[in-house]
């Protein structure tokens, strides 16, 4: 097993050769350079080595070299060789961020201690930088998908790990879930976050117009066609392509779209050009897509090559715990975006957000959070709702109200079928009747009971 790679700059031959050897016999991988043209080319963030190089070279020298290589990765290790008058040149050298320096003529032993010393360095620098991506990674995820619920913990670690996987993914969700939210966290923490993210709804593409979006289109390839022209596809070139409401693409550029995921290649409209893509898919419906293809209105070979990986979007009833503090980030953010102060927000409305239903899920919840926001008061308080709000002991005596009212109702007014569902005594029922001034002729009887 290799200790490393080190890259060896120098333009006397025989020092090319010496090195070349010293270092092979002490397991490293080794690449020898009469000059410093070609060097850049093979230095990157990622690169695991060293660069040895000698200060004095025709040409590039080695104080150049070792600008353009920190301007690459200003944590590269650099090792520079001098001859007994470039000392003073040494010392600047490390003042600009060299790793070490070795005077001619070096034993071997000093080369390979001063190479070994430099690559476990850069093995550190490596691990560390990773580590930081990692966890700047899931705070970004976290900060995208908020929510403590085991669905959505449960979400996050599956777009982790789908993330790095490259499949092309279906997301399936209710309406304002989140999808394009999942969507481009996927992205973000993928290889292609540096790349572009390509989103299309495929719902509101015009009908005359959808393959020379996807696609693109030469010059002369229909009436008005001026230009050629990039399509959707190629613009995302080495990122995302994200196709929301996919249920909604017609079904003949659902032939056309399955052969673009199975060859990720495309031509243009008007060439027989084919242009490979590297991007990965990924699709979002809210609709039934399994019915919808049994029904034949979506085609299950499309549905076979999308749903590799699914991931499942959960509403905001699946996770009333994540409201309040949902709302409160939204609400803070809405207030960041229309330049307001950040209100307070009484626990009385973050408990009536808690308990009120959200059939529009996020998107509601956003819409709430941003009239709140821009004081226009919170339109979900309604009359039936507002019992929530108020000290402990008046929610719980309308808590208590609501099931009196309940049990009447379902019993017509029998007070004595009413006491006993309830466990009380006849003496209790009309003590707390009479406390909420319930009367049983208003539930349906005007006997005695």
């Amino acid at each position: 097993m290799s200790n490393g790679k080190v890259i060896f700059v120098d333009d006397e031959e025989h020092l090319r050769i010496a090195a070349k050897q010293t270092l092979e016999l002490a397991d490293f991988d080794v690449t020898c350079y009469e000059n410093a043209e070609q060097i850049l080319g093979l230095l990157n963030r990622d690169f695991l080595g060293v660069l040895v190089t000698d200060i004095r070279m025709p040409g590039k020298d080695g104080m150049r070299l070792l600008k353009e290589v920190l301007e690459i990765d200003q944590e590269l290790p650099v090792v520079l060789v001098t001859g007994h008058g470039d000392v003073q040149l040494a010392v600047k050298a490390m003042r600009l961020g060299a790793y070490d320096f070795i005077e001619k003529p070096f034993p071997s032993n000093q080369l390979i201690d001063v190479a070994r010393r430099a690559i476990e360095k850069r093995k550190l620098t490596l691990e560390n930088r990773e580590l930081r991506e990692v966890v700047a990674g899931r705070d970004r995820l976290e900060a995208r998908l908020i929510g403590r619920a085991k669905v959505m913990v449960d979400l996050r670690v599956q777009i982790r790990a789908v993330a790095q996987a490259d499949a092309d993914v279906l997301i399936v969700g209710e309406t304002g879930t989140g999808k394009e939210v999942a969507a481009r966290a996927l992205h973000e923490t993928s290889p292609r976050r540096e790349k572009p993210f390509v989103a299309i709804n495929c719902g509101a593409l015009p009908e005359g117009l959808i393959e020379s979006e996807l696609f693109g289109h030469e010059t002369g390839a229909f009436p008005g066609a001026t230009r050629a022209r990039y399509g959707k596809f190629e613009h995302a070139q080495g990122g995302t392509v994200f196709l929301d409401e996919i249920e909604s693409m017609p079904i003949e550029l659902q032939v056309k779209l399955l052969r673009v995921i199975q060859d990720r290649t495309i031509s243009r409209l008007g060439s027989n050009d084919m242009i490979d893509l590297d991007i990965r898919f990924i699709a979002a419906s809210k609709a039934d897509l399994e019915k919808q293809a049994n029904e034949e209105r979506f085609r299950k070979d499309l549905l076979y090559r999308l749903n590799v990986i699914t991931l499942r979007m959960p509403t905001l009833s699946q996770r009333p715990e994540d409201t309040p503090r949902l709302f409160t980030h939204l609400v803070n953010e809405a207030c960041a975006r229309y330049h307001r102060e950040i209100p307070d927000i009484p626990s009385e409305v973050l408990t009536l957000i808690s308990n009120k239903k959200w059939p529009g899920n996020v998107r509601e919840l956003r819409n709430s959070a941003d009239r709140f926001a821009l004081g226009l008061g919170f339109e979900e308080l309604e009359e039936t709702e507002a019992s929530c709000l108020g000290p402990l002991s008046q929610r719980i005596a309308e808590y208590e109200k609501n099931i009196l009212i309940a049990e009447l109702t379902v019993n017509k007014g029998r007070l004595k079928d009413t006491y006993e569902n309830l466990g009380l005594s006849r003496k209790s029922l009309y003590e707390k009747m009479q406390k909420y001034q319930l009367s049983r002729e208003k539930f349906g009887s005007d006997k005695p009971s």
